[in-house]
């Protein structure tokens, strides 16, 4: 990883080629990262939050849904194709020297690159709903990013280097990612989840940073714009909710040790493998 901020021009042209590729010939260009997150935003939104009445459970609940959504996104947009990255960019593997973190690298930075307007619609949409936010509210949402960028980078280098082994890692990421989704609290409340398990359980659950990353996103956008209102339930973060965003965080930190070390022991085996 230090060989990667060394070679920061490397990283800024694998970017750009990556953007330029997966846009090239494409009508709307850089506008998917619109229109994907909001086909996706409202199926979940009226088959969740109005057919199933989600919505009468929690308040702001295009809100809620969204600023949890953007999170997931990031997330599968990064880890699925960091997995992909090293045998996608084969012909330079085998052809001249990098460092092959480069690749996963340059995954969640095009990530990000999608992640901003997501971003700036879901600050339009708090700020109409009334968003005050405070220091420790914003400050949330910076550290449940940092862990979630941390975990899909560790992963992504992981399972980038077994792909390269084992191509049957590119569908099991994809079944991840699947079930990601469903088992973060983004289409409901985490109170629901509290109340159907075990408390070891729901323990196991709060030290997910995928959990731990959607609940800061929460506490940063949507906590931050509700208010008692007469009729309504009454908005609630999970209890102690800082502390479990630094053990997620601390959590994603090992994952990318661990990551970093395993592609490190078979990058070696790379070009021979492709």
């Amino acid at each position: 990883m230090l060989d990667v901020l060394e070679r920061r021009y490397l990283l800024k042209l694998l970017v750009r080629k990556e953007l330029r590729v997966r846009y090239q010939g494409s009508f709307l260009g850089l506008l998917w990262s619109y229109v994907k997150p909001a086909v996706q935003f409202c199926v979940f939104y009226f088959a969740l939050g109005v057919f199933l009445r989600q919505g009468d459970a929690i308040q702001d609940y295009a809100v809620y849904l969204f600023s949890g959504i953007v999170v997931i996104n990031f997330f599968s947009e990064t880890f699925g194709n960091a997995t992909r990255s090293v045998v996608g960019n084969a012909p330079l593997v085998k052809k001249i020297y990098l460092p092959r973190e480069l690749f996963p690298v340059s995954s969640a930075w095009v990530a990000a690159v999608h992640f901003l307007p997501q971003l700036v619609i879901l600050l339009i949409g708090t700020l109409v709903s009334g968003w005050r936010p405070t220091v420790t509210q914003l400050l949330g949402g910076v550290l449940g990013f940092a862990t979630i960028a941390l975990l899909a980078v560790g992963l992504g280098l992981f399972f980038g280097a077994v792909n390269v082994l084992f191509r049957d890692f590119e569908n099991i990421v994809d079944l991840m990612l699947l079930v990601v989704t469903w088992t973060s609290p983004v289409l409901y409340q985490w109170s629901q989840v509290q109340q159907q398990v075990p408390g070891w359980l729901w323990e196991v659950y709060q030290l997910n940073p995928v959990t731990t990353a959607v609940e800061l996103f929460h506490f940063a956008f949507w906590f931050g714009a509700t208010e008692d209102r007469p009729g309504l339930p009454v908005a609630t973060m999970p209890p102690h909710v800082l502390w479990y965003g630094l053990l997620g965080l601390a959590v994603s930190l090992v994952v990318l040790a661990v990551g970093q070390f395993t592609f490190r022991r078979l990058e070696g085996r790379f070009a021979q493998e492709l």
